[in-house]
């Protein structure tokens, strides 16, 4: 454990990509399909872009700091945010300064930009909270943990780590005592660990070939409805896991978590209570779910949520048109 000189922020600081525009010849834009980013992973993989021919990517933050203890501590002034954008295989560094929004300094947002010509893999992107301390100017005294931060992949079409935790295939009728409690379901979803794990049931006939299929139309159309029921069934758990698991200040105001469950709820609340700002909508959620007011009611809100999230409504709609397509040309 490092120890400073100087006080340092004791609440988390966390950062989250909310939009990433490329740039491409003669200054066209065009923004990064939602699929190529993970808020779970906390992944941005540019190889998803459409076009090849890109030269720098914009990335949109938004940073939330512990802002009431910077306000009620004081030893702190010139307050300043900065996202910081480094990579080990080319030495590249780039720093942008974030400014604060309108709820008391607590998140801060802003943009920085990723040159393609400067990078070659994968860089990770922080953010700083730097302040004048004792008078000594430029103390960093928070930062995002070191598995807090982002990783932009230059070359990656999908937005995972390496570590590839997103599917297990198991066999139920095998496993442990609580995997044999659901042999007749294809999958659940594991969220005991450090980061959420979905189980495939290879006992469940005909379910692993169709989720690894590469074969007939018909097979393809099943498996892309497939993997949007079993992603949006993911991000309806993952939402009740964070939010059943909240951290609370001593005056009752849930606080969103610092990991990904914290992530995925600020993905999800403007779906769940829209027109609310992040805490507002944390705060109903919370209160409901502990009995002040309808829970029961807000399960569709989940559910839609969810589902936008998984892309079900596009990929029901795709199903339908390649359906017909194909019945018309069986009797054509």
């Amino acid at each position: 454990m490092r120890v400073y000189p100087y006080p340092r922020l004791t609440g988390a600081v966390t950062v989250r990509v909310t939009a990433v525009r490329l740039r491409g010849p003669g200054d066209a834009r065009e923004q990064l399909d939602a699929k190529g980013s993970s808020v779970v992973e906390r992944v941005v993989a540019l190889g998803m872009a459409e076009r090849s021919d890109w030269q720098s990517a914009r990335l949109a933050l938004t940073a939330t700091v512990p802002a009431r203890e910077i306000e009620k501590r004081g030893h702190w002034s010139d307050v300043a945010v900065v996202a910081v954008l480094t990579e080990g295989a080319t030495n590249v560094r780039t720093a942008a300064r974030l400014v604060p929004g309108p709820e008391s300094g607590k998140e801060w947002t802003g943009e920085i930009e990723l040159d393609r010509d400067d990078h070659l893999d994968r860089a990770s992107l922080a953010v700083h909270v730097v302040a004048t301390v004792g008078g000594i100017e430029g103390r960093v005294i928070a930062s995002t943990d070191q598995d807090q931060e982002w990783m932009i992949d230059v070359t990656a079409d999908e937005p995972l780590r390496d570590r590839e935790l997103d599917v297990n295939t198991v066999s139920f009728a095998r496993g442990g005592e609580r995997l044999r409690s659901f042999q007749g379901a294809p999958w659940v979803l594991d969220t005991a660990g450090r980061m959420p794990t979905v189980r495939l049931n290879s006992d469940f006939e005909g379910l692993v070939a169709l989720v690894e299929s590469q074969g007939s139309k018909v097979k393809s159309i099943l498996r892309e409805m497939l993997l949007a029921q079993m992603s949006s069934d993911v991000w309806t758990a993952v939402f009740h896991t964070a939010i059943g698991d909240l951290e609370i200040e001593d005056d009752g105001t849930p606080l969103f978590p610092p990991d990904w469950r914290g992530a995925v709820l600020r993905e999800m609340l403007p779906d769940v209570v829209p027109g609310e700002s992040e805490e507002n909508a944390l705060r109903e959620v919370h209160s409901r779910r502990t009995g002040e007011g309808s829970w029961t009611d807000l399960q569709a809100r989940i559910q839609y949520a969810a589902a936008r999230r998984a892309e079900v409504a596009q990929t029901l709609a795709g199903a339908v048109r390649d359906i017909e397509r194909l019945d018309q040309e069986t009797h054509a």
